[in-house]
C-alpha cells in the first residue's frame, strides 16, 4: 500500500512536472518585452505637453509633443489649407492627456465638433493628421510600430501603383501615355495610373459642359489602348477622370473602356450622388473606384449597402486617420470589397498608410506618387535609412510608430510664406 501510494505519487507529481514543463518559457516574451522598455519612459506617466504644425504645398504637418522627450508625426492633405487655429483648437483639447487612449481622443475631438462641422472637410482632415500623429507616439512609448497596434499584419510588403503624374493639363498625347506606362514598368510597378480629365481640351463643348464630345472619348480611349498596347496585358492599369463629367460619360467610357481591362476606373462622376454610382456599375464590367473625397466610415455606408462601388479608395491623409482607415477597410470588407487607399502625401503618409495596407485583409493596392522619384523636395523633408520602394511594393517599417520622421530643417526650406511653421 505503502509502495503504491509512494509509485502513484512520483507519477502524479512527474505528470504535473511534464504539464507544467512548457509554461516554464510562457510569458517569456513579454519580460523580454518590459526588459527592453526604458524605464526612463514610462507610458503610465506620458502626457501630452503641446501640438505644433507646419504646412508644405497641399500638406499639413503635426507634431504632438510629451514630457517624456517623444513625440508623434502626422501629416493631412487637401482639406488643411489655412487650418492653423484648429490645429491649435484640437492641441489644447490634448494637453495633458496619454497620448496611448488614441481611439479615445479621436472620440474627444470628433465628439467636441458635432456643431463645427465634424462631418467632413477641414475638421475631419486635420484630425487625420492628429490621429496619425498619436499613432506614431503611441507606437514609440510601446516600441512596437502602428501595425502591431492595429492589430498585427497579414502582410509584410505593400503593393502600390505608380501614378504617372501625366496631367491633361499639358495635352500629353497617346505616345506620352506610352511611354509613361513603359517607365513605370521599367522601374518594377505592375499597376500605373493615369488621368483622363482635361479641362483644356479643345474638343469640348465648353469650360462648363461635363458632357464629354465624341472626340473627348476618342481621346480617353486612344490614350489608354496605347499604354496597354505598350505594357502589354498583365500590368494593371487604371484611370482617374476626378469627378469631373456628368452619368452620360460615365456609362459611355466605362464601356468603351471595357476592352483594355482596367483595374478600376475612378470617380467618373462627383462623388455625393452614390446613386447615380450605383447606376454606373451596374451597367458595365469595369470596376469602379470611389472614396477619395468620402469622409469617415459613414461616407462609406451607403455606397456598400446598395453596392453602387467595386472597390473603395479613401485617403487616410484626409477622411479620418490610420484608425479609420481601418474601421473604413473592416466594413468593406463586410461586402467583399477590396480597400486601395488613395495616396497624395509625403513618403511620411505613404508609410503611415502601408501600416494600415498590412493590418486588414482586404487590401488591394496603395497609390505611390512618380513625384517620389523627381523632385528632390519628398526627399527633403523626411528622415527614412530604408529604401522607399522596390519592385512595386513597400516593405512596411517594423521600427516603433510610424518608423518615418520629419526633418523640419529640410521642411523650412519648403514652408508656407506667411503660416507658422512649428511655433
Amino acid at each position: 500500500m505503502t509502495n503504491n501510494n509512494s509509485r502513484r505519487s512520483f507519477i502524479t507529481t512527474t505528470a504535473i512536472a511534464a504539464a507544467l514543463a512548457p509554461l516554464a518559457t510562457f510569458g517569456q516574451g513579454y519580460e523580454k518585452a518590459i526588459d527592453r522598455t526604458s524605464k526612463m519612459s514610462s507610458p503610465a506617466n506620458l502626457k501630452i505637453t503641446k501640438v505644433k504644425c507646419g504646412y508644405i504645398r497641399g500638406s499639413l504637418f503635426v507634431k504632438i509633443y510629451t514630457n517624456q522627450d517623444i513625440w508623434g508625426c502626422g501629416e493631412g492633405v487637401d482639406a488643411v489649407a489655412g487650418t492653423y487655429h484648429l490645429v491649435k483648437f484640437f492641441g489644447a483639447v490634448l494637453e495633458g492627456k496619454s497620448p496611448l487612449n488614441v481611439h479615445r481622443l479621436f472620440e474627444d475631438i470628433r465628439k467636441a465638433g458635432f456643431f463645427r462641422g465634424a462631418q467632413s472637410g477641414m475638421y475631419i482632415a486635420v484630425l487625420s493628421a492628429i490621429e496619425t500623429a498619436l499613432w506614431d507616439l503611441a507606437g514609440k512609448a510601446l516600441e512596437l510600430p502602428v501595425y502591431q497596434l492595429l492589430g498585427g499584419k497579414f502582410r509584410d510588403k505593400v503593393r502600390v501603383y505608380c501614378d504617372t503624374a501625366l496631367y491633361q493639363r499639358n495635352l500629353p498625347t497617346t505616345d506620352d501615355f506610352a511611354a509613361a506606362a513603359l517607365s513605370a514598368k521599367n522601374m518594377g510597378f505592375n499597376a500605373i495610373k493615369f488621368d483622363l480629365d482635361q479641362a483644356n481640351d479643345p474638343n469640348k463643348y465648353d469650360q462648363y459642359n461635363w458632357t464629354a464630345s465624341p472626340a473627348e472619348l476618342q481621346r480617353m480611349y486612344d490614350q489608354l489602348a496605347a499604354a496597354r498596347q505598350a505594357v502589354g496585358p498583365t500590368i494593371d492599369i487604371c484611370a482617374d477622370m476626378h469627378g469631373r463629367y456628368d452619368a452620360v460619360t460615365a456609362h459611355a467610357i466605362a464601356k468603351r473602356l471595357e476592352p483594355l481591362n482596367l483595374m478600376w476606373l475612378e470617380e467618373p462622376v462627383p462623388a455625393e450622388n452614390v446613386e447615380v454610382y450605383k447606376l454606373i456599375a451596374d451597367s458595365t464590367t469595369t470596376p469602379i473606384c470611389v472614396g477619395e473625397n468620402q469622409y469617415l466610415a459613414y461616407g462609406f455606408r451607403r455606397m456598400l449597402e446598395i453596392g453602387a462601388v467595386d472597390i473603395v479608395m479613401p485617403d487616410l491623409q484626409k477622411c479620418g486617420g490610420l484608425g479609420e482607415g481601418q474601421r473604413i477597410a473592416n466594413l468593406a470588407n463586410l461586402y467583399y470589397t477590396p480597400f486601395a487607399p488613395h495616396m497624395v502625401a509625403s513618403f511620411l503618409g505613404a508609410m503611415a498608410s502601408a501600416h494600415v495596407c498590412a493590418a486588414v485583409p482586404n487590401f488591394l493596392i496603395l497609390e505611390w506618387q512618380s513625384y517620389f522619384h523627381t523632385d528632390p523636395m519628398f526627399r527633403d523633408i523626411v528622415s527614412y535609412d530604408g529604401e522607399w520602394v522596390n519592385s512595386g511594393y513597400i516593405t512596411v517599417s517594423e521600427k516603433p510608430g510610424i518608423g518615418v520622421e520629419m526633418n523640419e530643417a529640410g521642411m523650412k526650406k519648403y514652408a508656407l510664406p506667411g503660416m507658422p511653421f512649428f511655433e
